[in-house]
């Protein structure tokens, strides 16, 4: 009887190790940023990105033109209705950013200041800027050429930037300090 109970690990043995194991892979998630800001700004600029491309193809395919509202924190597809010949909102509400994200755009090369939030006394007074898309994406399958950089609002934050020249699908790419600022 002796020699059958060395044959293995006690229950409380087998815990701790899995108490450890449990640990180390914990300590592996938050290293790495999955659960960070930089990778919560990379997921915003992919799905921005997969908007446009999604924007392009609709607007190919049902012959519209779309646009894209942009603001220091948030932004929201229009489209152009031909009947009432202004731009109508796609969806209830805008896609808010994360608090501590901004966004900054430059269009064909000129940087423009996005606005804070539309509000609603802006919008019932018929501000002819309160609707107006910054980029268009045309039923022939063009967007506007332009810049945007998403990031942190801390000076020493991670960037992003989504770049496209008209013709093409934006691209992600990390902003490189000395560049941008």
């Amino acid at each position: 009887m002796g020699a059958r109970g060395a044959r293995g690990f006690t229950l409380i043995e087998l815990l701790v190790v899995l108490v450890i194991i449990g640990c180390l892979v914990g300590l592996a998630v938050f290293s790495t940023g999955i659960a960070g800001p930089s990778r919560e700004l990379n997921n915003e600029a992919e799905r921005l990105a997969g908007l446009i491309g999604v924007l392009v193809d609709e607007a190919v395919l049902d012959n519209r033109e779309y646009g894209l509202r942009l603001e220091n924190d948030r932004y929201q597809v229009l489209r152009f209705d031909e009947a009432k010949a202004r731009w109508e909102p796609v969806g209830k509400q805008p896609h808010v950013l994360p608090a501590w994200a901004e966004m900054k755009l430059e269009l064909e090369g000129d940087a423009l200041v996005l606005p804070g939030s539309v509000t609603d006394g802006d919008e019932k007074k018929g501000s002819p800027n309160a609707r107006a898309p910054q980029l268009l994406i045309l039923s022939s399958g063009e967007l506007s050429p332009f810049r945007l950089e998403m990031g942190e609002r801390s000076k020493d934050g991670i960037r992003l930037q989504l770049s496209s020249d008209g013709f093409r699908l934006p691209r992600i790419e990390p902003v490189v300090r000395g560049r941008a600022g």
